[in-house]
């Protein structure tokens, strides 16, 4: 059976729910291979390797979100054709995204590496932990090419609307993340480096299987003439992934600086964020597969013009965010101490504290998660329908509400403070892109009204998306 998924008919609530339920569960897995590293590390080495992870999450994610935001932008072109039903613009825009991929990630492979350093001195990172984060971050950064190349690839699977493959990819590179987790940390002693290798590795293993499924897609099959050079699909593409590329740049930018404020709080402050940071990706990977789910949708639909589907689908994927939401945040607030206990070798002197610092900062990021998942659905629903460029304003704008609470609460209310800088960076974007979001749909529900009074030969009267 085809795991191809036409999105343009049916009931928008159980295409979304179910396009979004296997992404949630890959989500999660590759959640819980990430949160293995750390367990593994934290037990295995102590407090200073746990925090030594925590010191590297802001640079690496400057790359991994940007290789991520990327794919995305480039599937939005893809998943519009699919929905026009233009095959041999689908081709197209598959070879060209893979060739700006491959040459994006030579390039971040091959010199990032060398930034590793300076990057880290930039943040002050103490001096403690300093070599253990260096070795994390140079085999990640040079791992970029790998990482991009299962991104794309998961792209593509999800603009057919294919949800299961990389559920699939995910519970297999999970199982081998945490084999080689396990025969590198501990039976290598290969300590922090050895956490590196095995992420990277697993998602070569996820990219494979990922490629070896796209091959199954007769629309997805290249011939040679697909791999010709088509410069006005390259800047479609560009214009699309670059946005939210500078975007997550932003983002990253505001969290290097919280960063910075934090290391200067010592090891176990950092310790304490790094614990919470790792559950941050439990808290994230059903808003993020709403968000996939929700690009899909509204891509197929932007495609084939028809708005009114594209309006149902969004207040039906928010009801479900909404829903899951607040039952992880109850969830959270309930058992998140048990969880953190997972990341803190209890032989550790100041484990107490530590556990009970990241608590607080769970309770908080936990009850305000709703705004998070509404992000993730707006956002997506905007990039959907071809718009990166209000993305990347709401990127800045969670910059400044990340910066602006890191640089000034402490000054207040002390270190605590910086338990505020998340959820006020959700804040300031999901306020941006939901305005946009209906402010667009407003104009283009006025551009089909005028439509339909000057067209009185057609019975299906199409909305002008443009």
């Amino acid at each position: 059976m085809s795991r191809v998924k036409d999105m343009t008919h049916g009931n928008p609530a159980k295409l979304i729910f179910f396009f979004a339920l296997p992404l949630m569960i890959g989500n999660l897995g590759q959640q819980i291979y990430m949160i293995t590293d750390t367990v593994i590390v934290g037990q295995g080495v102590g407090l200073d390797a746990l925090a030594s992870l925590g010191a590297t999450d802001w640079i690496y994610w400057l790359v991994l979100w940007s290789v991520q935001v990327l794919t995305q932008g480039f599937a939005v072109l893809i998943t519009q054709n699919i929905g026009e039903g233009n095959e041999k613009a689908v081709k197209k825009s598959i070879a060209m995204s893979t060739l700006l991929c491959l040459t994006m990630g030579t390039l971040v492979s091959a010199t990032f590496p060398f930034l590793a350093s300076p990057l880290l001195r930039l943040l002050k990172t103490p001096e403690d932990i300093f070599a253990g984060a260096l070795s994390y971050v140079v085999v990640m950064y040079a791992g970029t090419l790998i990482v991009m190349a299962y991104n794309m690839a998961s792209a593509v699977l999800r603009s057919f609307g294919d949800g299961k493959t990389p559920l699939i990819a995910m519970i297999i590179a999970a199982a081998v993340n945490i084999g080689l987790d396990l025969l590198l940390v501990m039976g290598f002693h290969w300590g922090i480096t050895g956490a590196a290798v095995a992420t990277i590795l697993s998602q070569l293993l996820a990219f494979l299987y990922c490629l070896r499924m796209i091959g199954k897609i007769p629309a997805a099959k290249l011939q040679k003439e697909d791999w010709a050079l088509d410069f006005p699909v390259i800047l479609k593409l560009l214009k699309l992934g670059i946005p939210l590329a500078l975007s997550h740049v932003a983002i990253v930018f505001g969290g290097i600086i919280l960063q910075f404020v934090i290391n200067g709080f010592g090891s176990l402050f950092i310790a304490g964020f790094t614990a919470t940071n790792k559950l941050y990706g439990l808290l994230e990977s059903s808003a993020i597969s709403f968000g996939f789910a929700t690009a899909t949708y509204t891509g197929q639909n932007f495609g084939a013009r028809n708005l009114p589907r594209i309006r149902s689908g969004i207040r039906s994927a928010m009801k479900l965010a909404a829903l899951f939401a607040v039952t992880i945040s109850v969830g959270m607030v309930l058992f998140g101490r048990y969880l953190l206990m997972m990341f803190i070798s209890s032989s550790d002197a100041d484990a107490p504290a530590v556990l009970e610092l990241a608590y607080q900062y769970l309770t908080i990021m936990s009850v305000t998660l709703i705004i998070l998942y509404a992000l993730h659905v707006y956002r997506s629903a905007i990039q959907g329908m071809g718009n990166t460029i209000i993305p990347m304003i709401a990127g800045l704008l969670e910059c400044v509400g990340r910066v602006s609470v890191a640089l000034f609460l402490p000054r207040i209310v002390g270190e605590y403070g910086l338990f505020f800088a998340e959820t006020t960076a959700w804040l300031f974007s999901a306020v941006c892109v939901m305005t946009a979001f209906y402010v667009t749909v407003h104009r283009l529900s006025a551009s089909e009204r005028e439509d339909e009074k000057s067209s009185d030969s057609k019975t299906g009267h199409p909305c002008t998306l443009t």
